[in-house]
């Protein structure tokens, strides 16, 4: 079967997963989206879903692992792995019994810009599953048996990484790209920075990072507006009402156009690749989504599987992406192959890359990403727990709270003058950065790794 067949076939196919699941998608595209301030000011995205007793809320603080102390990263990451262990009265192991005696679900983790939890409960446990969440943001105990088995927790997995191809590269395209940025630094920390971490700094990081004014809440499921307003009471009131200042600058990628080989005696190499990308409030965010659709990010559809799994065979799979952060976008892929064919699947990235930047999409790949990338959306939002993630990311972006009825109207607007354009603007093939882990044979390295410059 030819390329072009495949990918019509892949499009009638998610058309017709599109109609099978019609009668059934969620009801975040046909509810109304609800916003819902408390007594006291607590202010929440609502969707309304009673079909099933259950209620998911998920929140997100700004200011992540991007204001780690100096020399102590991992720290936000620690903190919010301990927020969940132990709180109030309840030591780890009372706390932890108390979620699932009551079958409540709750986390905590930290990217570079925010700290983001999660909370899962049945209806008629729900006042108790606000009161721990409560006690959690307000009252983590940080006793010191929790403190080194989440310590060990996080170096044991930083140890099993350190040996992972793939792992290296991510970091060190990181290091590389935000040289100099607190972006650069490793959002788990290292086996150097995690033990400098003190209980202080846990305790410092939850005071001044977890407060009211720094706070996006998203809840959907089995509650109304008007249970809801003092259950947000319940859970946030008790935070302070301003945080600490987000200081992180504008990040600009560096080194574009480098070449990073990471030796290591591994058969098949990994490499990551990538050049700047483009914000997520910026208006080409979709014309970029569907640049990025085409070129590798359209998995059997895109242009880089095209050529080099389904012409060639030099990789399993290829795949891009685009990362916005608050302060800089990042459009990255990856490719792992045989390391006698590292040197020919890089040559079709910066061919492709070059293509797609002069020519940008056809007509016929321009309605086939919009097809997909409207088609696909409702059906990811498979749970209460996506349906208020959702949410979160809307406020997040100040995408507008009627942002999921005109979501489709937003794609479906995408000329293919516009995506001409954009994939102009969006790629530079002289400016992607290239870090290859293994042993590539004919990939000549233009610097050293960051730690070894």
């Amino acid at each position: 079967m030819s390329g072009a067949t495949m990918r019509n076939a892949a499009c009638r196919l998610v058309l017709f997963i599109v109609l099978l699941v019609a009668p059934h998608i969620p009801p975040a595209l046909a509810a109304e989206v609800q916003r819902v301030v408390s007594p006291g000011g607590i202010e929440a995205w609502l969707i309304e879903d009673h079909m099933v007793p259950v209620l998911s809320l998920r929140m997100a603080f700004r200011g992540g692992a991007a204001l780690d102390p100096e020399g102590k990263a991992g720290t936000a990451n620690m903190a919010a792995s301990l927020l969940d262990e132990g709180a109030g009265d309840l030591d780890s192991e009372a706390f932890q019994k108390r979620l699932a005696d009551l079958s409540i679900s709750l986390g905590f983790s930290a990217g570079r810009d925010s700290v983001e939890g999660s909370l899962g409960t049945l209806t008629e446990n729900r006042d108790e599953a606000f009161r721990l969440l409560s006690l959690a943001l307000t009252e983590a105990r940080f006793d010191p048996e929790p403190v080194q088995r989440v310590r060990d927790q996080i170096a044991s997995s930083l140890a099993r990484r350190a040996v992972d191809p793939g792992w290296i590269a991510s970091r060190t395209f990181m290091e590389l790209v935000f040289a100099g940025h607190p972006y650069a630094s490793p959002v788990d920390g290292t086996l150097e920075t995690l033990p400098r971490i003190a209980v202080e700094d846990l305790r410092a990081f939850v005071k001044t990072r977890l407060a009211r004014d720094n706070l996006i809440v998203g809840v959907a499921g089995d509650i109304t507006a008007a249970e809801l307003g003092p259950l947000l009471d319940k859970a946030f009131a008790g935070l302070p009402k301003t945080a600490g200042a987000v200081d992180v600058p504008a990040a600009t990628l560096r080194n574009g156009g480098e070449t990073v080989v990471i030796e290591r005696p591994v058969p098949q190499s990994v490499a990551l690749f990538g050049e700047s990308g483009i914000p997520r409030k910026d208006p080409d965010w979709y014309a970029g989504q569907v640049v990025n659709y085409v070129l590798g990010g359209g998995g059997f559809n895109s242009r880089l599987m095209e050529e080099i799994r389904e012409k060639r065979g030099l990789a399993y799979g290829v795949s891009t992406g685009i990362s916005p952060y608050d302060e800089a976008s990042v459009l990255i892929g990856q490719v792992a192959t045989q390391n006698a064919r590292v040197a020919e699947s890089l040559d079709l990235v910066r061919q492709e890359w070059k293509r797609m930047a002069e020519e940008g999409p056809t007509q016929e790949e321009l309605d086939n990403a919009k097809t997909y990338l409207i088609g696909s959306f409702p059906i990811g939002l498979d749970s209460t727990g996506s349906i208020a993630a959702t949410l979160v990311a809307m406020q997040r972006y100040d995408l507008g709270i009627d942002h999921l009825d005109r979501r489709s109207a937003l794609i479906e607007a995408v000329t293919l003058e516009d995506a001409r354009r954009v994939a102009k603007r969006l790629l530079d093939p002289a400016a992607l950065t290239f870090v290859v882990v293994g042993q590539p044979e004919g990939v000549k390295p233009t610097r050293q790794p960051p730690d070894k410059s």
